[in-house]
This record gives structure tokens, sequence and C-alpha cells, in this order.
């Protein structure tokens, strides 16, 4: 898969790391560092392209984003990689709903969680803890959650 993703023209390069986080100008500049020697260079690399993102990018890159428990409804590749991120949320919607709709209010943009591996208790503890937290802080939360994501996502383009 990397030897494919590395030969792919740019533009086609930058539509799949699209899937990977929403950021045009990220997915630019993971494209431009090819040909990556190996999946763990191009994994390294596009951390580090998004831990350079200011925090409008990442608000943009939120705002594709589905709501935690939402289910994407395309068949994109973003949207299969949510929905298995998201396999472990079943029941619990009305409280995620109102968990949602609460954080939103709160901070003006969608609550995110790495959700692999988390159930919807889980998931919904820590969008009730989260609320406390200051603006600042939760910034952090987000780009940390977010972070992970795009590692996850990095990792299986090209496994």
């Amino acid at each position: 898969m990397l030897a494919h993703f590395n030969d792919l023209p740019p533009a086609a390069a930058q539509e799949t790391l699209l899937a990977c986080c929403a950021s045009p100008g990220w997915a630019a500049r993971v494209a431009g560092h090819r040909p990556y020697p190996t999946s763990a260079d191009l994994v390294v690399t596009g951390v580090a392209e998004f831990d350079e993102l200011s925090w409008q990018e990442v608000a943009d890159v939120l705002a594709t984003h589905p709501r935690i428990g939402e289910r994407p409804k395309d068949d994109s590749e973003e949207a299969a990689w949510s929905r298995r991120e998201q396999s472990g949320v079943q029941g619990s919607a009305a409280e995620l709903a109102e968990a949602n709709r609460a954080y939103e209010e709160r901070f003006g943009h969608l609550f995110l969680i790495f959700a692999s591996g988390k159930s919807a208790p889980e998931i919904l503890a820590e969008a009730r803890g989260r609320l406390g937290n200051d603006e600042e802080t939760e910034r952090q939360v987000v780009r940390g959650e977010l972070r992970k994501i795009v590692e996850l996502r990095l990792e299986r383009l090209v496994a």
C-alpha cells in the first residue's frame, strides 16, 4: 500500500490523505514529502505536520467529523473509518445526544474523542468530565484526541 500511495499523482495523494485529516493544507504538505521509505515515516511526518496546525485549522477539521453516536451515512473512506472507530458506541443515544448538545453549547464545536475501543458509557463519562475544562485546556485535549485519530488513520492508510 505504501508503494501505491507514493506513486499516486499529487492531487490523488492529497485526496487520499483528506480521509485521515480533512485539512487541505495538511494533506498537501504530507503528500509533498513523498516518497516515504517506510510506513512509519509517513505516520511520523503526518503527525508532525498535524502538530503544526493552527486552532482554526483544527476547528475546520472538527467541522467535518460526525458527532459521537451519529453514524456517517456516505460511503467515503473517512465515513467507513468513522463507523469502525465508533463501533463500540451503542445504546445511550439520548444521553450522548444531550452530552453533545451541552458540549457544543459550552465550547462552540463538536465533542471529539478517540472512540476506538471505548464503550458508550466511557465516552459519555469523558464528555461530561470535559465540560468542566476551560477553553484552552479543552483545545489541548481536542488536539490530542484528533492527533490519535489522524495517527490511526495514517496507519490504516498504508496497512
